[in-house]
Parts: structure tokens; sequence; C-alpha cells
């Protein structure tokens, strides 16, 4: 049984699982729905496609999981079911992390303008590093998985002795530690280029801000809040790792169900925050999610004024 900060945890978990699923089905069916109907697809339209799918197995994947280690723990000791949780979750969540990665490098190419030669050089050849990252992702997958064999594999020779994991902490921790290099790189990507979009938008707020003209002062809110965006995406995406780091602990530790669902409350936070990050922050998402609420509200007037 869960005590009452365990389970309202839980109910927060699975309200943020809930919206972040909507809300990447909604990105996902946006960008689809654009694509049918102009026969073209952009590349931050590909890219918002693939990361919301992928999002949207990750979160299924975490709740599975989280739901099984609380209430079902004795599963993942027994069968076959952890092996097919863990290779669905790796696969996905470097896909996932590729994508927010591409994204964000796409952005930082797209709206920054230094006068540095490398970042010039990388302005040019913007399919280049697309191509050197989808690399990057079949190199990661190719240390991962035989790395997470042998870590299931070791954990089946001895998954009668309960105490194994717990005798073995370095063993594991430098094992989960290799097996995590490759997304490793894609976050440290993720988010030093966001970093300098930061950057960037706030030297040109500086420059701006002491022209308060009308066009100006607008260009200067929309860079503003370019980088409320930007920061936010950047603490929910550590909060992220750091609730998987707890969850992983939580294996080494000694059975903590309020530690475990912590972190996990921490890991869903930025599925759906980013959603609704990339909603906000995309202009059309933004007008066809208001057209919809609009038409909703509208709906619910009418059903209501019928209702004798």
């Amino acid at each position: 049984m869960l005590n009452s900060a365990e389970g309202i945890l839980l109910c927060v978990v699975t309200s943020e699982a809930v919206l972040g699923v909507l809300g990447d089905t909604y990105i996902a069916l946006f960008n689809c729905m654009d694509y049918a109907k102009n026969k073209k697809l952009s590349k931050i339209g590909f890219i918002l496609i693939g990361l919301a799918i992928s999002r949207i197995g990750v979160v299924w994947i975490i709740i599975l999981q989280g739901y099984i280690q609380v209430f079902f723990p004795h599963m993942l000791t027994s069968g076959n079911i952890t092996e097919y949780i863990t290779y669905i979750w790796v696969f996905l969540n470097h896909l996932s992390v590729w994508f927010v990665t591409n994204l964000n490098i796409l952005y930082f190419l797209k709206i920054a303008n230094f006068s540095n030669s490398v970042f010039l050089w990388l302005k040019r050849r913007v399919n280049a590093v697309f191509i050197f990252l989808s690399g990057c992702l079949l190199t990661s997958w190719l240390l991962c998985f035989p790395q997470m064999t042998k870590i299931l594999q070791n954990s089946k020779m001895h998954q009668r002795n309960t105490s194994w994991v717990h005798q073995r902490k370095n063993y594991f921790l430098i094992n989960q530690s290799v097996t995590n290099l490759g997304i490793l790189f894609f976050i440290i990507v993720s988010l030093i280029t966001c970093f300098l979009l930061i950057v960037f938008l706030w030297r040109h707020v500086r420059q701006m801000h002491s022209d308060v003209s009308g066009f100006r002062d607008h260009s200067t809110k929309v860079h503003v809040k370019a980088m409320k965006f930007l920061i936010s995406f950047m603490v929910l995406f550590i909060l992220h790792f750091v609730g998987l780091s707890i969850e992983v602990l939580c294996f080494i530790l000694p059975q903590n169900k309020l530690l475990f669902i912590t972190g996990l409350t921490a890991t869903c936070l930025y599925p759906c925050g980013h959603s609704i990050i990339v909603i906000l922050g995309n202009k059309q998402l933004k007008q066809a999610s208001l057209k919809a609420l609009q038409q909703l509200k509208c709906c619910e007037t009418k059903g209501n004024f019928r209702v004798p």
C-alpha cells in the first residue's frame, strides 16, 4: 500500500504522462496533416513528428516500468519483461534525445548569427550535421545494446540472489555509465546549443533595449519570450535525467518507494513540459490549438444552451 505522499506523487506522475502524451499526439497529428495538405515535409516538421512519436513511447515505457516497480516488483525479477522493457527503452530514449538535439541545433543555426568561422561553416552544412548526428545515434546503439545484453544476462544469472545488485554497486553503476555514454553526448550538445542561443538572444535584447520604437519593442518581447522557453527547456531537460538517475539508484539502494516515485515525477515532467513549450513556441501549432479550444468552447456553449 502507498502512503498519502506516495499516492499524491503517483497521481501527479500519471497526470504529467497523460498531458505529455496528449501534447505529443497533437504535435504529431498537426505536422502529419500539414504534410498531407502541402505534400511537403520540412526538416523541422520531420523532427517534430519523430520526436513526438518517440517521446510518446518513452512516456508509456516510463509509466509501465514505474507502475510495475511500485505495485508488482516481483515481475521485474521473473520472466523476460525486464529485458523487453530495457531494449525498447534504450531504442526509444536514444531516438527521442537524438530528435531533441537535432531540433535544438536547427533552431540554433536558423536563429543565431555569430561571426565565428565554425558557426558559419556549420550553418552552410546543416545536412552534413544531420548525417553526422545520425552516425552518432547508430554508434550509440551499437555500443549500448551489447552492454545492456551483458547487464541483463548477469542479472538473470544472479536473480535468485536478491542481494547481488546491492553487493555489486560499483559494477552496476559503471555499466550504467558506459551504457549511457552515447546519450550523454547528445545531452551535452543539446544543452550547449541551447545555452549559445540564449547568449545570442540576450546580447540581441541588450542591443535593442535602448530603442523603444514599436517594432523593436515587439521584437524584444519575442526574443525575451524565446529565452524563457529555452531556459525552461534546459531546466526540464536536466530534471528529466536527474529523475532517471534517481530511478537507477533506487535499484541499488534499500527499497524506497517515495524516492523512486519522486524520481519518476521529475522524469515525467520533461515530456509534458517540453510538448507545451513546443506548442507555445511554434506559431502554427499555437494558432491551431487556440482555434481548436475556441471550437470546443463554442460546442460546449451551444450544448449548454440547448439543455432545457
